[in-house]
């Protein structure tokens, strides 16, 4: 079983969703995303591993240890309100902290990844879980965050690589999108949906989009909610 998985984000008119980028300067409300967060009520959150590396502390951990790990979920805590989840395939991120505002880190990773960066996670307390060998099952880190942690309601705010994957993988319940009067309009700026090289020609198995309710918020800003249905 998994979570229901609710892609929540934030975006200029043209799709794009670095604020940084958007003009009018003005035109994003500190805070909103947020707070609309806050009122779908997910008591998780996930990212992948660019988004993630922006929370890290360290530039990276030892890269050698004596000691040996079995490739089996490692938790500080279980018992925690929401957690943050961080796709980290091979191992990238060296934390230096435990949770990103409050929330405990989980790191999903491949079996691939070394003893060195388990000890790493371990010595921060940074829950993990693994969810393929080489590469990343996301159906599968779904299923065991649902078992091991009880986790029934996730918000996707990954990066358009990230989501895109869920997308095409057929793991998106709900689309929660705030669209804010700006414009990016540069090609190839961050959207909210995106895919790598490889996969350009991989379509989403979409059955259906069903608008579930609009809302206009401050500042002229648009948040839509549409219910998914997948092939």
């Amino acid at each position: 079983m998994k979570p229901h998985v609710i892609c929540h984000m934030v975006a200029s008119v043209d799709g794009r969703t670095l604020v940084s980028r958007w003009q009018p300067k003005d035109a994003y409300r500190r805070g909103l995303g947020d707070r609309l967060h806050e009122r779908l009520g997910g008591n998780s959150w996930l990212v992948g591993r660019v988004t993630g590396q922006e929370y890290a502390k360290l530039d990276a951990y030892p890269d050698h240890t004596d000691q040996s790990y079995p490739r089996e979920p490692w938790f500080a805590q279980r018992n925690a309100v929401a957690y943050g989840v961080v796709l980290d395939a091979g191992g990238k991120i060296a934390w230096g902290r435990a949770d990103i505002g409050g929330d405990p880190i989980v790191a999903v990773l491949t079996e691939r990844v070394s003893d060195a960066h388990l000890a790493g996670l371990r010595k921060d307390g940074v829950s993990y879980i693994f969810a393929g060998q080489r590469e990343l099952n996301l159906a599968l880190a779904l299923e065991v965050l649902n078992q091991e942690l009880q986790i029934n309601r996730l918000l996707l705010e990954g990066g358009g690589i990230t989501n895109g994957a869920f997308l095409r993988a057929a793991l998106i319940d709900e689309i929660s999108l705030a669209i804010f009067p700006a414009v990016d309009g540069a090609r190839g700026a961050p959207c909210v949906f995106d895919c790598r090289d490889d996969e350009a020609d991989t379509l989403a198995p979409l059955r259906s989009m069903t608008l579930e309710s609009s809302e206009v918020l401050e500042g002229g800003a648009v948040w839509l909610r549409y219910r998914v249905q997948s092939d």
